[in-house]
């Protein structure tokens, strides 16, 4: 059975790595116009943490592909060396 999200239960989870560095905060996802899948999700990054700090762009943002997601809950797991 495939349990279905609303983006609004996303926003402001946390984000952290399967062994256990914390990344920041859900903010938004970025999801394809043409097939309606997700991409990307959109990270407020943690200011005090060395890999988010290491990941961010150049906007200040930072973008986790959704292939690196392994599971959402009470956190947000994703991969990290697919990040």
């Amino acid at each position: 059975m495939v349990k279905f999200i609303i983006g609004r239960q996303l926003v402001g989870k946390k984000i952290v790595t399967s062994d256990g560095y914390d990344v920041g905060r859900f903010v938004d996802a970025d999801i394809s116009p043409v097939t309606g899948k997700i991409n990307a999700f959109v990270v407020e990054p943690n200011p005090d943490s060395a890999l988010a700090n290491k990941l961010k762009q150049e906007s200040g943002g930072l973008k986790v592909p959704y292939t690196a997601v392994l599971a959402v809950n009470d956190y947000i797991v994703v991969d990290r060396k697919s990040l």
